[in-house]
């Protein structure tokens, strides 16, 4: 019986009413914006196909670092749970499609007077009833009929796939993350390399002045210039001290631990940003189609799919339930005969329930499931025309910064000179401090922006690399959707 209920049950669900699903057109370009920030738009034939994180990030300090906020980053841990409970939730969706089996077993005994069934009142003596059962059957099983549970269900599919695409979104953010906070602490390392180069020379120059003031060359004026500039680069250099420290303590959020000491030392020994292995060339020319792969943009879609599976579930709610109940087993008034021939008993009770009157709540329902696929639209639209934003100012910025940080190394290397010129016209008498002050000042600046112009220009190509999708190599293939009864881990 209950085998035979079995199969019924699959045949009947084998439908939904789900609706078609129709993947929204992209709102945005066909192509990347083209013009003068973006640079050739060429092939580069010495890039290639970079889906390994470790192919893109080369540097050995980098990947070990990446290699540990992989393994204790707390919100990868959160992420992986989520996955988890989703992974757990369509389990729980998709048993709804078999029916539950239940063994027990049943003791009864009752004493009962004679006189309590009685018309006369005649007190009788006391007697006892006794029943005594073993079995099993399913109760309250639903025919999925017209496929409520199987949309619920896909939905559930859809829904954990969301989830474990968030996983994967997230995990590139935590390398992006990871990387980028590396190349600040090394940043930090290199301009306060320079602010104590700074800061040694102008101690120098200002018990220079203070000597020149002395014999009468100088005036008060170029003491309190030189001073202001001593104690301007004493700030700097604390400044610096404290964001660099900020940078670490931002390292060990993201890896989720404390940085070995190997770890450590290695990144203190790092210079400046040139000490770290670059990353390889971006190809040009890539189809704008590539934001495609983008896990985010994945999730968005599946939980786009998740909410066109919620129409079929709400849809489902319109027509009538079939519950079966069913046993099977032995019975007896007498325990010593229960497993004895001629005992068996079942009993089969099949229900069909069909709404008349709800006050519209079926028909709410419907028109909630289809306001939440049009929110999901919208937002996997938005998605994607974002995704299609930081690649197209991630391009511009690989299209500019390679001529922004030659003419700011340039106008270091000229302030430079500058300086030193104006450092031996005050020596020799024939300028003021103030010439040298200024100069001074410029070439500082000029050497701070050159960190930091390299620093973005670095950092913007880890942002290219994640708003890609972690890598340009083709888009995998989604995973099907489960069959009934197939577990997803």
């Amino acid at each position: 019986m209950f085998r035979s209920l079995l199969a019924a049950a699959l045949f009947l669900g084998g439908c939904t009413m789900i609706p078609t699903y129709r993947r929204p057109v992209a709102p945005v370009s066909a192509a990347w914006p083209q013009g003068q920030a973006y640079g050739a738009d060429s092939a580069d034939a010495a890039s290639e196909g970079l889906d390994d994180w470790k192919r893109f990030y080369r540097d050995p300090v980098m990947q070990r670092l990446i290699a540990l906020a992989l393994e204790n980053n707390r919100d990868l841990r959160i992420a992986q749970h989520q996955v988890a409970a989703s992974s757990a939730q369509f389990d729980i969706e998709n048993a709804a499609l078999f029916p539950t089996l239940n063994g027990g077993a049943l003791a009864n005994v009752e004493k009962l007077y004679a006189g309590t069934y009685s018309l006369s009142g005649n007190r009788g003596g006391a007697f006892f009833l006794r029943e005594y059962a073993v079995g099993f059957g399913v109760s309250a099983y639903e025919v999925d009929l017209w496929g409520r549970i199987r949309s619920a269900s896909r939905a559930a599919f859809d829904r954990y796939m969301s989830d474990e695409l968030n996983r994967e979104s997230m995990r590139l953010s935590v390398i992006a993350s990871v990387s980028a906070a590396m190349l600040d602490c090394v940043a930090n390392n290199e301009a306060l390399a320079v602010t104590r180069r700074i800061l040694e020379n102008r101690r120098r120059t200002y018990d220079l002045v203070r000597r020149t003031r002395t014999v009468g060359t100088g005036t008060e004026l170029d003491v309190a210039e030189a001073e202001t500039a001593l104690h301007d680069a004493e700030t700097n250099l604390e400044i610096y001290t404290r964001q660099r420290a900020q940078a670490v303590n931002q390292l060990e959020l993201l890896v989720g631990a404390p940085l070995p000491a190997e770890v450590r030392t290695a990144l203190d020994g790092k210079a400046g940003l040139a000490d770290v292995v670059a990353f390889p060339a971006v190809p040009a020319g890539l189809p704008s189609d590539m934001i495609g792969r983008r896990p985010d943009i994945l999730a968005a879609e599946g939980a786009l799919r998740a909410a066109n599976d919620d129409i079929g579930a709400a849809r489902a709610e319109f027509f009538p339930k079939i519950q079966i109940t069913a046993a099977n087993g032995t019975a007896s008034n007498n325990i010593t005969r229960l497993f004895q021939s001629g005992m068996g008993a079942w009993n089969i009770a099949p229900q069909i329930t069909l709404p008349l009157f709800d006050a519209g709540r079926l028909a709410a329902q419907l028109k909630q499931a289809k306001a939440r696929k049009r929110q999901e639209i919208a937002q996997y639209e938005k998605t994607i025309q974002t995704a299609f934003r930081e690649v197209a100012d991630a391009l511009a910025g690989r299209g500019t910064y390679v001529g922004q940080r030659q003419a700011q190394d340039a106008l270091a290397a000229s302030s430079g000179r500058e300086y030193l010129l104006a450092l031996t016209r005050f020596k020799a008498g024939y300028d003021p401090y103030l010439s040298t002050l200024i100069a001074q000042r410029t070439f500082y600046s000029a050497q701070l922006g050159a960190i930091t112009t390299h620093l973005q220009q670095m950092t913007n190509m880890v942002t290219l690399y994640k708003a890609l999708g972690g890598g340009w190599d083709a888009m995998p293939a989604p995973r099907p959707a489960p069959s009934i009864g197939e577990r997803i881990l």
